[in-house]
């Protein structure tokens, strides 16, 4: 996959792959999150996408579930834990409760943190 990052404006950078546009923003005027807040999106979003697979290849009806995200910054400011709730209405079976858990654990970002990609930065004149 590739993306194309350009610079809008301001301190607007944006992504560009396929069809989509991710734009990002920083403060202290923000218009779009900043690329770290939708990083940390990434998250709670791909578990999410398991969760409702789950759910839809049983016949789950989705209605009240909910995933809250706890982003927990040590002095550094750097993130040492991430905390995902599965929230469910209480009308959700409780026999499934341990694999809506398996099935958010599946999250592919969340398998690139645990086994972090390197990284090669270069330049090029074009």
């Amino acid at each position: 996959m590739e993306m194309l990052i350009d610079f809008p404006g301001g301190l607007r950078v944006d992504a560009h792959f396929g069809p989509y546009t991710v734009p990002t923003d920083q403060p202290p005027s923000t218009q779009a999150p900043t690329p770290f807040a939708v990083f940390l999106s990434s998250i709670g979003t791909c578990a999410g996408i398991y969760v409702l697979g789950f759910c839809q290849q049983r016949g789950l009806s989705t209605e009240g579930i909910r995933i809250i995200q706890r982003v927990h910054s040590g002095f550094s400011g750097m993130v040492d834990k991430i905390d995902l709730e599965i929230q469910v209405p209480a009308s959700f079976p409780e026999k499934y409760h341990d694999s809506l858990i398996r099935s958010a654990d599946l999250c592919a970002v969340k398998k690139h943190l645990e086994k972090p990609p390197k990284f090669e930065i270069t330049t090029k004149v074009v």
